[in-house]
């Protein structure tokens, strides 16, 4: 992998079976969980089809997508401007260690502070990835005060 020829950008619907699979990926690796690729490649899809759900970046070398991330949106009400999610975050073992995240991650700041209205990020980690969180804190992130409660809905 050459890092000098490295580009970050915004996904494309071209771009799908690299993030069905990176997605595929993550879960596996993470959380020792298989997804149904005709439901995860419909998540996705769903995402190029409906900007409002949000938006996929990329880093490539050449034809080769190394690694990418999703970004979600959220409105406070509280400061009237939207936070922005990062969700998806995988990175191919070969890209690892080369700051592929870090790139990514400024590329989103680059994009939010040309929408203007974004007022913070946030993404989930899990409590025993201390290497992604060592990656967050390096990049300005701290751990929130806020626990995360979740439920299923009922039948």
């Amino acid at each position: 992998m050459d890092k000098e020829n490295i580009t970050i950008r915004v996904a494309e619907a071209q771009d799908a079976a690299s993030l069905v699979a990176f997605n595929q990926a993550m879960a596996l690796e993470t959380e020792g969980k298989t997804l149904d690729p005709q439901k995860i490649g419909a998540g996705v899809s769903a995402v190029f089809a409906d900007e409002k759900k949000g938006f996929y970046v990329v880093a490539e070398s050449g034809d080769a997508i190394l690694g990418g991330l999703m970004v979600t949106y959220e409105w406070s009400d509280w400061r009237n401007a939207w936070f922005w999610w990062i969700q998806s975050v995988y990175i191919l073992p070969e890209g690892r260690g080369h700051g592929l995240y870090s790139r990514m991650y400024l590329f989103v700041k680059e994009k939010a502070a040309e929408q203007g209205n974004v007022c913070g990020f946030r993404l989930y980690v899990e409590n025993d990835n201390y290497h992604a969180q060592k990656v967050y804190e390096k990049l300005g992130m701290a751990a929130s005060h806020y626990l995360m409660y979740e439920s299923e809905p009922t039948s």
